[in-house]
C-alpha cells in the first residue's frame, strides 16, 4: 500500500518521520485493569473515592450483587442492596440466560449496550466468555441495523459527537472527554456504514462496537478507549426527514470545509493525546478514506479498517488455504468483484506478499490480480477515465462488460467479492469457477449477511461441495451429500484487535506495510490440520484472545525491528508480554 499511497503524499514514506513527532502515550495500567494486576487491591476512583449511591451507578466500578461482606462496608452500600451475594460467574450465566430468551438480535443488541451503561466488567466478561455467541451481536450484522435505527433506540450517548457546530473548538471538545490516557480512537463520518450507505451520525454504533472488540478480542483497556463521531451533515434524505434523527440536518460538508474539518480534529488528537495514539478511519467513502491514509499516514499512527485491516485478514486467508489448493500466492491468479477501498486493499497486500515471497518487482506481482468494478474489468484501455487507486490494477486485455465473462476470460483461483452488492456471485457465475478449479477459493466478504455475494449453502451445493468457502458476515455449518462444511468468516475481528494493541504495547509511532504481513502471516499460522480437515482457512474465533496475543507480538516485533517503537527495552518474550499487558473483566477487590 506504500507505493499505492507514496504518489498521493509526494513521494513521502512511513518511515521518513516527521521531526514534529512528539512522543507520549503508552501501556501503563494506572486502574489494575490487565492480567499482571488482576490480583492486586485498588482504590475505585472516580473524581473521588466512589462509595454509596454513587459506586451503584459507576459503570466502571460497579460489581452489582458481587460485592462482599467487606465492600458493603467500606463503600456505604448497607441497604443499597439486597442482602445476597452473587459472584461474578454466576451473574453471567444469569444475563446469558436471559439474553437467550429475546429472539430479535436487535433487542439483544439494546440489552448489551444496557449493560456496558450499568457494569462495564460484566459487559465485557459476556462478550470475551461467549464471543462467537454475542460477536454478531455487538458487530456485523446487527450492528448495522441498530445504526440504521440509532436515532430511536438512542438512550444514553456514548463516546464523542463532533459536529461542524464544534469547528474551531475541536480541542476543547476532546478535553471534556473523562479520561485523559487514550491509546486508540475509532473515528468515522457515517457516509458509508458497511453495506448501508451514508448513515450520518447514526454510525457511532460502529466505533463503539469497534472498541468493545479492541478490549474483549485485544485486550486493550476501556477506559483508554475513545468512540467519536464526527458529525458533517448527511445526504441521506430519509434520515433528514426523520423526527429522530439525532445527527445535523443539513448535507454534507465536502471539499476544503471538510479537510479543514478533519485537519482540526487529526491536530488536537495528537496535541492532547500524544504521538502514539491510535486514530483508526472507519467506515469513510472511498473518495475520502484513501485521501485520509495518503495525508495522515506520514504523520500520525493512522490505520483504516476497511483498507488495510481487510487487506489483512482476507490475506491470512489466503495464505492458509494454499495448504488446500497447494503451490505458492504467485502460482495462483485471483479476481475481485468491486474495486473500492476494500477490494484494491486486499489486492495491494497480496500482491506485497507475493512480492516479498517471489523477490519479483511489485508490478510483476500485481498481474497475477484482476479487478472488475460497475462497468466491467479493469482493463487498460479504461485507465484514462478511472479513479487514482485503480488505476494501478489495468492490464492488457479485452473488455469484459460482466462477472461471468471476466471469470471465464481470467480463469482464476480465488473469486473475492467486496462490492457491497448482494447476490452477485450467481450460479453461473461459481458453476464456472468450478468447472475449471479442483477446490475453487469463493470468498463473499460483503456485510451485512443481506449484502454477501452468495449465501454458504449455494457455494456448496453449486460446486458440489468442492468450494473453499468464507463471508463477511457468519454463515451456520452447511450439510451437503452427508459431510458437514464449516464456513470461514473473514472477519476483520481476527486482526484489527490484535494489530492495535501491538502497536500499543511496543509505543510504536507509525504503522508500516511490513506489520500488516506479519499480522496476516501470525493469523494464518494459528489454523491447525484439525481445521483444514473441515475446510475452515480460518481459526475458531473462540480461540480469539490467544491469537491476538500471538498477532500482537508479531506486530510489535515489527516495530522494533522498523526503528517505530518506543517502548525500550524490547521484552525477551513478546507474546507472554502481550498476554500479561491484556485487559481481564474479572471484578478487582476494593480497599
Amino acid at each position: 500500500m506504500e507505493s499505492t499511497l507514496k504518489e498521493q503524499r509526494g513521494g513521502e514514506l512511513v518511515l521518513d518521520l516527521s521531526p514534529r513527532s512528539t512522543v507520549g502515550g503508552g501501556v501503563e495500567d494506572v486502574y489494575g485493569e490487565d492480567r499482571a494486576t488482576e490480583d492486586q487491591l485498588v482504590t475505585p476512583w472516580t473524581i473521588s473515592v466512589a462509595s454509596g449511591y454513587n459506586l451503584l451507578r459507576d459503570p466502571h466500578h460497579n460489581k452489582g450483587l458481587a460485592f462482599t461482606e467487606n465492600e458493603r462496608d467500606a463503600h456505604y452500600l448497607r441497604g443499597l442492596l439486597p442482602p445476597a451475594i452473587i459472584p461474578q460467574d454466576l451473574q453471567e450465566k444469569k444475563l446469558m440466560h436471559s439474553l437467550r430468551q429475546y429472539d430479535v438480535p436487535l433487542h439483544k443488541y439494546m440489552a448489551l449496550m444496557e449493560l456496558e451503561e450499568r457494569n462495564e466488567r460484566l459487559f465485557y466478561k459476556l462478550l470475551i466468555d461467549n464471543v462467537e455467541e454475542l460477536l454478531p451481536i455487538v458487530y456485523t450484522p446487527t450492528v448495522g441495523e441498530a445504526c440504521q435505527k440509532y436515532g430511536s433506540i438512542f438512550r444514553r450517548p456514548q463516546g464523542l459527537y463532533i459536529s461542524l457546530k464544534e469547528k474551531g473548538k475541536i480541542l476543547e471538545v476532546l478535553k471534556n472527554w473523562p479520561e485523559r490516557t487514550i491509546q486508540v480512537i475509532v473515528v468515522t463520518d457515517g457516509e458509508r456504514i458497511l453495506g448501508l450507505g451514508d448513515l450520518g451520525c447514526q454510525g457511532m454504533g460502529i466505533p463503539v462496537g469497534k472498541l468493545a472488540l479492541y478490549t474483549a478480542l485485544g485486550g486493550v483497556r476501556p477506559s483508554a478507549c475513545l468512540p467519536i463521531t464526527i458529525d458533517v451533515g448527511t445526504n441521506n434524505e430519509q434520515l433528514l426527514k426523520d423526527e429522530f434523527y439525532i445527527g445535523l440536518r443539513q448535507k454534507r460538508a465536502t471539499g476544503k470545509e471538510y479537510y479543514d474539518f478533519l485537519h482540526e480534529l487529526m491536530t488536537a488528537v495528537k496535541q492532547n493525546y500524544g504521538e502514539k495514539v491510535l486514530v483508526q478511519f472507519e467506515d469513510f467513502a472511498n473518495h475520502n478514506a484513501f485521501e485520509l491514509l495518503a495525508k495522515y499516514g506520514t504523520t500520525h499512527l493512522v490505520f483504516n479498517d476497511d483498507i488495510q485491516g481487510t487487506a489483512s485478514v482476507v490475506l491470512a486467508g489466503l495464505v492458509a488455504s494454499l495448504k488446500l489448493l497447494g503451490g505458492t500466492l504467485a502460482d495462483h491468479t485471483f479476481l475481485f468483484l468491486g474495486a473500492g477501498e476494500a477490494g484494491t486493499g486486499i489486492a495491494e497486500l497480496i500482491a506485497l506478499e507475493m512480492s516479498k515471497q517471489t523477490k519479483a518487482p511489485l508490478e510483476e506481482a500485481r498481474k497475477r490480480i484482476w479487478l472488475v468494478d460497475s462497468k466491467g474489468l479493469i482493463v487498460k484501455s479504461r485507465k484514462e477515465s478511472l479513479q487514482h487507486f485503480k488505476k494501478p490494477w489495468t492490464h492488457e486485455h479485452e473488455p469484459c462488460n460482466t462477472l461471468l465473462d471476466a471469470v471465464k476470460a481470467i480463469k482464476p483461483t480465488a473469486l473475492i467479492g467486496t462490492s457491497g452488492v448482494g447476490k452477485q456471485f450467481t450460479k453461473e457465475v461459481v458453476e464456472a469457477m468450478a468447472s475449471f478449479n479442483k477446490k475453487p477459493l469463493i470468498m463473499a466478504l460483503s456485510n451485512p449477511t443481506s449484502q454477501s455475494e452468495c449465501t454458504a449453502e449455494e457455494a456448496y451445493a453449486w460446486t458440489e461441495g468442492r468450494a473453499i468457502f468464507a463471508s463477511g458476515s457468519p454463515f451456520d455449518p452447511v450439510e451437503y451429500n452427508g459431510k458437514t462444511y464449516v464456513p470461514g468468516q473473514s472477519n476483520n475481528a481476527y486482526i484489527f484487535p490484535g494489530l492495535g494493541f501491538g502497536l500499543v504495547v511496543s509505543g510504536a509511532i507509525r504503522v508500516h506495510d511490513d506489520m500488516l504481513l506479519a499480522a496476516s502471516e501470525a493469523l494464518a499460522g494459528q489454523v491447525t490440520q484439525e481445521h483444514y480437515d473441515k475446510g475452515m482457512i480460518y481459526p475458531p474465533l473462540s480461540n480469539i484472545r490467544k491469537i491476538s496475543a500471538h498477532i500482537a507480538a508479531k506486530v510489535a516485533a515489527k516495530a522494533y525491528e522498523l526503528g517505530l517503537a518506543t517502548r525500550l527495552p524490547q521484552p525477551a518474550d513478546l507474546v507472554k508480554h502481550a498476554e500479561s499487558c491484556m485487559y481481564t473483566p474479572n471484578y478487582r477487590t476494593y480497599r
